[in-house]
Parts: C-alpha cells; sequence; structure tokens
C-alpha cells in the first residue's frame, strides 16, 4: 500500500487586475516619501523581476474559506470518493477569512471548519483544522496528511491551500502588485499502486530570518499605526531562498534515491518568476546538472502570487492538461517545494 494524491481542484477567482491597472496607485518608500520615478517606471521593473503581468482577485462576497471549498468539491470530485469517508481536512493559510474593508482576519471558527460545513460532511470524526506555515502550507498539509495515513489514524484526507491576499495589502507599497488570490485541494489517501509520495523534508529558518516577512502599517505617514498590511524584506527573501531552497531540495531528492535526469516537473511556488528560475538553475547545478528546458511550469504572469495556493493549483491545472506545453503521465517524478513566511522550506517526490 503507498500514499498518494487521488484527487486534485483549483479554483481561480474571475476578477483580473492588470499591471496598468496600478498606474494611478500612490507608491512611497518604506519611510514614506515618494518614490523617484513614476509609476510606468515601477511597474516595468516589476514586470521584469517577477514576471507577472495580471493577477487574480476573490470576487466581493467570496472569502478565502469559500474558494476553498470550491477547490475542495472539484477535488472529492476528481478523486470519485464519498466526501463522509474523509478523515482530516487540514487548511493551510496566512490571514483567514478576509471580508472587503475590513481589518481584521478571521479564524473563528477555523477555515477547515467552515469548508466542512459548507461540503455538509455529517461524520463528527472527520477531524478539521487549519495550518499556518506561511506559504509552503499546502506542502506540509500534504506531508502532515501522509503522517496520519501512515501511522493508521486515517486513510483519506482533503489538504486545501488558499489565500486572498488581495485584502490584505498596503496600497502605497509597490510590493502590493504581486499577491493575488485562489485556492488548490487535494485528496491525500492510501492507495494500491495509483502513485506514491517517495520522500519529504522541511525546514525552520528562525535564527535571524524569521521577519522577512512580516505585519505592519502602511507606507503613508497618515495612515492609522493600528491598520497592519503584508510585508517583506524583499531582497533578503530573495537572497534566502536563492540560498537555501536549492541545498533543501537536494536533500530531499538524495533520500528518495532517485537521479535527478527522471524528474519530469518541479512544482515551485510561484512567488517570482526570476526567483524560481535561479532557484532551479542552482539545484540542477548541485548535480553538476543543466535544467531541462520545460522542467518547470509557471502560471504567475496570469495568477500572481497567491501563497499557500500557488502548488496545487498549478499542479492541478498540469495534471488536467490545462498549462499549454506541460503534461504529466502515471509514473513520471515531480517534485513540489516551497519557501515562505517563517522562514520555512519544504519539499516532496512524489510518483505520480
Amino acid at each position: 500500500m503507498e500514499i498518494a494524491i487521488t484527487g486534485t481542484g483549483s479554483y481561480l477567482p474571475s476578477v483580473i487586475t492588470k499591471n496598468e491597472d496600478f498606474l494611478d496607485h500612490n507608491f512611497l518608500e518604506r519611510d514614506g516619501t515618494s518614490i523617484a520615478y513614476g509609476n510606468a517606471t515601477i511597474i516595468e521593473k516589476f514586470t521584469a523581476i517577477t514576471g507577472i503581468v495580471e493577477r487574480r482577485y476573490a470576487k466581493e462576497e467570496h472569502k478565502t474559506s469559500d474558494l476553498g471549498f470550491l477547490a475542495a468539491q472539484k477535488a472529492i470530485e476528481d478523486a470519485n470518493i464519498d466526501k463522509e469517508a474523509i478523515d482530516y481536512i487540514i487548511f493551510a493559510h496566512n490571514f483567514g477569512d478576509l471580508s472587503k474593508g475590513k481589518t481584521q482576519g478571521d479564524t473563528l471558527p477555523s477555515l477547515a471548519t467552515r469548508v466542512k460545513h459548507l461540503l455538509q460532511i455529517k461524520n463528527t470524526s472527520c477531524v478539521a483544522y487549519d495550518m499556518i506555515f506561511g506559504c509552503p502550507g499546502w506542502v506540509e498539509g500534504v506531508i502532515q496528511a501522509k503522517a496520519f495515513i501512515a501511522s493508521g489514524m486515517a486513510q483519506t484526507c482533503l489538504v486545501i491551500g488558499g489565500e486572498t491576499l488581495s485584502r490584505i495589502i498596503d496600497p502605497n507599497d509597490r510590493d502590493s502588485m504581486i499577491y493575488a488570490d485562489g485556492a488548490g485541494a487535494t485528496i491525500v489517501q492510501k492507495t494500491k499502486g495509483e502513485g506514491k509520495i517517495l520522500s519529504h523534508a522541511s525546514q525552520t529558518h528562525a535564527n535571524g530570518e524569521a521577519y522577512h516577512l512580516f505585519f505592519d502599517k502602511s507606507y503613508h505617514p497618515d495612515s492609522s499605526p493600528d491598520t497592519r498590511y503584508i510585508k517583506m524584506y524583499g531582497r533578503k527573501v530573495y537572497e534566502f531562498a536563492c540560498t537555501h531552497v536549492p541545498q533543501a531540495m537536494k536533500a530531499c531528492l538524495d533520500k528518495s534515491e532517485v537521479e535527478i535526469d527522471r524528474i519530469k516537473k518541479i512544482f515551485i511556488h510561484q512567488a517570482n518568476e526570476k526567483m524560481d528560475e535561479a532557484i532551479i538553475k542552482r539545484f540542477y547545478r548541485l548535480y553538476k546538472k543543466t535544467p531541462p528546458q520545460d522542467v518547470m511550469p509557471m502560471m504567475i504572469q496570469e495568477t500572481g502570487n497567491s501563497s499557500v495556493a500557488t502548488i496545487p493549483t498549478l499542479y492541478d491545472k498540469v495534471k488536467r492538461g490545462e498549462l499549454y506545453g506541460h503534461s504529466i503521465e502515471k509514473g513520471d517524478i515531480v517534485i513540489f517545494a516551497s519557501v515562505g513566511a517563517g522562514m520555512n522550506i519544504n519539499a516532496i517526490v512524489y510518483q505520480v
């Protein structure tokens, strides 16, 4: 018996916000002063580095738990299972349910409980809880699901990654253009020859790196100091990721005893196109190899960075043949890898 992903689903919101929609924003430096050049130049530089040209925002009536529910429905259908057979619902996010125009995240009850309610699961032994692990939360949720199943505590788990970052961004911060909304979901089960998790690895770097991503006030000097937004030291995040993620991926691959030439795809957190490209190049360089041209699927150009949702959404799209130029087949070896707030890193080597 193996432990595998037997169903996938995703939900990308329909509201599209393009880069030119930020031309009228009043972007400021951290100290509240004006940036030396105009928004057209800011956007041009942003596009060159991140690759993002548009992103998806949730409809006003949808919260993170709603997006997770919509993705979960598709994953359950794809796995062809009875929802009452789910033993655990693990919902990875960072800010809870955010209502447009309000300043507090809502995690009472947990988002996993809200999804269970929306799915109308009556089985009280189906345990629902949330995972707060930064952008790598979905990957960590899959690792925990595997542990539950391997220990005999569960047979079927629903793992969701969702976020509505558009409601927690500072409109005066140019980094606000990075963030987006979405949700992805997977069913993880004990199976007979239907794929398997070969190895996994997780790390938390908190000795000087813990606050590379953090919560803080707006850059606008007249804003309320009590209203907080997602913030990051972009250069530090970039350098941290490029230094540590390739090493963590190598540790995970070595543990699996799979040769690097067998890797069909690497599903890496869609954070920044240039950063992800650098991570993959450095990873292959550790084996004195050059990455194959099509090894790294990317959707960030059209979807932005939806945090924990990026990997399960990307995997679902490739699995369904909905991302041009990319496909996976039964028996292929892939890697899931992520990095984010904490600073947390994790990876899974998986046979489809």
